[in-house]
């Protein structure tokens, strides 16, 4: 039987930086790039080495695919985390819609939850414990760089200590962003 709502703890959103998400991975922006490259005979801007592709345990290689995720509704609650021991994990979003990225230490500490807005992705370390994609708007498209190849890349475990996302007030999480 389903808990009430009220029963579970409530996450607290955080702006998504990549100083707060240093410990789970890299944040795929413009903004952590440390120089620029012009290319293409100077028509256009390249960010270079935002995040690592991690694939190569077990004889493993890089795959890229493209998702479209359904808008997931709030009250949400939190109650699996999964984990690619043998590989990186890599959302970009193809579209400037906010997004959530759920991830903890491991399964029995409690979880932190990031808002990502427009023009950030994420790269979650080889072994992050994290939340299946939390798309929050319809028809959200994110392209997906992750490992392929021999070997068990993705456990899944149900917590058992529940969370919730109760409510999301995506303004004042951009605000608190910029300060």
């Amino acid at each position: 039987m389903k808990s009430p709502a009220s029963a579970l703890p409530a996450l607290a959103i955080e702006p998504l930086s990549q100083a707060a998400f240093a410990r789970f991975g890299d944040v795929i922006e413009a903004a952590a790039a440390s120089a620029t490259v012009a290319i293409n005979d100077a028509t256009a801007v390249r960010y270079p080495a935002l995040a690592t592709v991690d694939c190569q345990a077990e004889g493993g290689t890089a795959m890229i695919s493209r998702c479209r995720a359904a808008a997931r509704v709030l009250p949400f609650d939190i109650r699996l985390l999964e984990r690619h021991p043998l590989g990186s994990q890599a959302f970009i979003p193809l579209r400037p819609l906010a997004y959530l990225v759920v991830v903890a230490k491991d399964p029995g500490s409690p979880p932190r939850a990031f808002l990502a807005t427009a023009g950030q992705g994420v790269n979650f370390h080889r072994g992050t414990w994290h939340h299946p994609l939390l798309a929050l708007e319809p028809a959200s498209e994110f392209l997906i760089i992750d490992r392929v190849g021999p070997g068990d890349n993705c456990e899944t475990v149900a917590l058992d200590q529940c969370y919730q996302i109760a409510r999301l007030d995506v303004a004042s999480v951009r605000r608190s962003r910029r300060q």
